[in-house]
């Protein structure tokens, strides 16, 4: 439950990392979503059968995935290709990559940073945001590193590298990554 609903916290955080213009009302849904599903991730560690944190996390998953926050914008997140080639957990692969990923391109974005940092987890600058969010990860139990995940493919430095050289590179904001960097990212969350 707690990985699904990571999922549904990295397609919003994607939504809004992605290309938007000033004032969007894509951003503010996408950043309504994200505090939604965080206190709701919170309620379920607390008690995993609350029963509306449940229909809150389904409210969320589907608003953060049904088209909605995308119309007219291209999302963002260029190293998301790792379950083609293990079998971990989806979720669990984005809580290990999205904090390495941020602290790539937080200097890119810094008032988004900021406004998530502050919205979301009450951080007072764009990289405390991402500290929160690393924290946040740590606090729900997942995986912060590519060892803990419970793959029956070993993750290798040759298997990011296939992760890296075929993921989809994207024109969009923050910033267009290169392969290099994508596999530098992924190295670091070894």
């Amino acid at each position: 439950m707690i990985s699904g609903a990571f999922d549904t916290l990295s397609h919003a955080m994607e939504t809004y990392f992605g290309n938007s213009d000033q004032d969007n009302v894509s951003d503010d849904v996408a950043l309504s979503i994200m505090c939604n599903t965080v206190t709701n991730m919170r309620r379920l560690l607390k008690n995993m059968d609350d029963i509306q944190a449940r229909g809150n996390l389904m409210w969320d998953s589907a608003m953060a995935e049904n088209g909605i926050l995308k119309v007219g914008r291209v999302t963002d997140f260029q190293a998301h290709q790792l379950g083609a080639y293990t079998d971990c957990n989806h979720g669990q692969g984005l809580a290990v990559i999205h904090p390495a990923y941020y602290r790539h391109i937080v200097k890119d974005a810094e008032e988004k940073f900021e406004r998530f940092g502050r919205e979301v987890f009450g951080a007072d600058t764009a990289e405390g945001g991402v500290q929160a969010l690393a924290d946040f990860i740590k606090e729900c139990g997942l995986p912060t590193k590519m060892g803990e995940l419970r793959s029956r493919t070993e993750i290798t430095p040759e298997i990011l590298r296939k992760v890296a050289d075929t993921c989809n590179v994207i024109k969009c904001g923050p910033r267009e990554l290169s392969r290099d960097e994508i596999y530098e990212i992924l190295m670091e969350t070894l």
